[in-house]
């Protein structure tokens, strides 16, 4: 009974995302872009590390994340405001550093993308090992620079509303199942309270190593072709938003039904725990992953392709910059884990954050000036001090 309301909720949500009142709505064609980045991979290993590491504190990690990616989104709206003011060389310059910075980001997101595609890719199969997962991985990241350098990409970003159609309405299913099964449990009262394993110096370095899992409002920036301030810097903050509101019920209704357990602690975790909640659930999850995390790597890797070409200024063609970019996710893939991974690229992103601060408190006056050098002290800390989430 609990899966035939998942599947139908799921189907009227994914029927609704194509309705074209609100497909042709251009806030929320605006809002897409930057949703897709901020709910994607983050959403399937955030759970379990959240669960595990922090226990009944999990909820407040989630808060502080969602609120790091706020403040620092704050800063990127700065900066789209100030497009129409003509920039000093100070901040030409650092804007041209804040854009290869973020290109180096997006070579290590698409390894973050690319490796849960593939151990998500195998979790239901007999093959369901390490070394697998990593060929997959490995077999997409080619892929992935042959379109590039083909210029099959255009074809593939056509898949992104199609992908964060079907995400959302499976992450629909997903709270619906896990809103039944707290109940269930809350009404036996086996609910789970448990105490962190880590201590607060810990806990916040790890925090910082997850700030990966909310990012993604910065690409509202870089949609000045298609949309004015205005519209960007509202779809920014829809998407932080709702982004936000979908995190929180999640790991509000997660962290109280499962005892944690570091030894499960793997990328596909959260697999293991939706069979107990609904049996449909795991099938549907790794079809939300598949269709997420490739067309996010295809985004990401478009992007850091421009940005290097950009950055050059012509000088290296954006198709002969993708076999190398992804030639770096491949050696990533097969020198390091997820886990690794993710911290790697939260701190390549803290660092453009911090960029971004410091141009936004350049191009501000007033008490928001010291607010945004030390949003810009913030993002150098957890650029140096962010760990991984160490699963075992």
């Amino acid at each position: 009974m609990l899966d035939a309301a998942i599947l139908i909720l799921a189907l009227i949500v994914l029927a609704a995302m194509f309705l074209p009142q609100l497909r042709d709505l251009p806030r929320w064609r605006a809002m897409v872009t930057p949703l897709a980045s901020i709910i994607g991979s983050g959403f399937l290993v955030l759970g379990p590390i959240l669960e595990v590491r922090y226990g009944s504190f999990a909820p407040l990690a989630m808060a502080a994340l969602c609120g790091l990616g706020w403040l620092f989104g704050a800063a990127v709206r700065a900066n789209i405001r100030a497009e129409d003011v003509p920039d000093t060389r100070a901040v030409k310059r650092i804007e041209e550093v804040a854009q290869l910075a973020l290109a180096f980001a997006y070579v290590i997101s698409v390894a973050y993308y690319l490796n849960l595609f593939g151990a998500f890719a195998v979790s239901l199969t007999p093959w369901n090992t390490a070394f697998a997962a990593r060929a997959v991985t490995t077999t997409m990241l080619a892929i992935v620079a042959i379109a590039g350098f083909s210029g099959g990409f255009k074809r593939l970003e056509q898949m992104e509303y199609a992908s964060v159609a079907l995400k959302l309405a499976i992450i629909a299913g997903l709270i619906l199942g896990l809103a039944v099964y707290f109940g269930k449990v809350a009404v036996a009262g086996d609910l789970v309270v448990d105490a962190p394993t880590l201590g607060p110096w810990d806990s916040l370095r790890l925090l910082f190593g997850l700030i990966v899992t909310v990012q993604g409002f910065e690409t509202a920036r870089y949609l000045g072709k298609s949309y004015d301030a205005d519209t960007r810097v509202a779809a920014m903050k829809w998407a932080q938003m709702l982004a936000t509101a979908i995190y929180m019920v999640y790991i509000a209704l997660l962290a109280y039904i499962f005892t944690p357990n570091a030894h499960n602690l793997t990328e596909t975790a959260i697999i293991d725990m939706m069979r107990v909640v609904a049996p449909i659930l795991p099938a549907m999850l790794v079809a939300a992953a598949l269709a997420a995390q490739f067309s996010a790597a295809v985004a990401d890797t478009g992007g850091a392709g421009g940005l290097i070409a950009e950055f050059s200024r012509g000088k290296i063609p954006q198709k002969a910059a993708y076999p190398v970019l992804i030639g770096a996710g491949i050696v990533l893939t097969w020198t390091t884990d997820l886990f690794q991974i993710i911290s790697y690229a939260s701190r390549a992103f803290a660092g453009y954050y911090a960029l971004q601060a410091v141009l936004a408190a350049l191009q501000t006056e007033g008490t928001k000036r010291h607010a945004f050098w030390a949003l810009a002290a913030l993002g150098v800390a957890i650029t140096l001090l962010g760990i991984p989430a160490e699963g075992d």
